[in-house]
């Protein structure tokens, strides 16, 4: 069984906050309903649309297999079932950033992915940013609810 790195549904808060760069890429901002995580994630809308008040489901897996060995970094052509298969809209990357941050007596960690220049930032629980390594490789799974 695949064991996710991080699992919640997102509420998209914003699309482009600081202004539309790109004409097929936004910028959405969500905030998570379980973790009380706050997201900043670039999306192809061409692909997968996204709009203000929507819920998806995001998770965060270090592989595509079921039966949860390393991914090879190779594509195989072929039927074998992923955790892909589940969701709408996947990219891969690589956890490029995490830092801590303290104000007003809160802790709160920062994780940046990089999805082939689409970036991800997910801030939030010191404890969840325990669970990823610097230069790791990562999936990113989107599902509307």
């Amino acid at each position: 069984m695949v064991e996710t790195l991080f699992e919640d549904i997102f509420r998209v808060d914003a699309v482009d906050p600081d202004g539309k760069k790109f004409d097929r890429v936004s910028r959405i901002a969500a905030r998570s309903e379980q973790f009380d995580m706050l997201l900043h994630l670039d999306v192809n809308i061409e692909i997968y649309p996204m709009r203000v008040g929507e819920k998806f489901m995001m998770v965060l897996a270090s592989t595509l297999n079921l039966d949860g060995t390393p991914d090879t970094g190779y594509y195989t052509p072929g039927n074998r079932k992923s955790l892909a298969d589940k969701f709408d809209y996947v990219m891969q990357g690589k956890l490029y950033k995490i830092s801590e941050e303290t104000r007003e007596k809160q802790v709160k960690a920062d994780i940046y992915v990089s999805f082939g220049g689409l970036l991800m930032m997910l801030k939030g629980d010191p404890s969840i940013a325990s669970r990823f390594e610097l230069d790791q490789r990562l999936f990113i799974l989107l599902r509307k609810v």
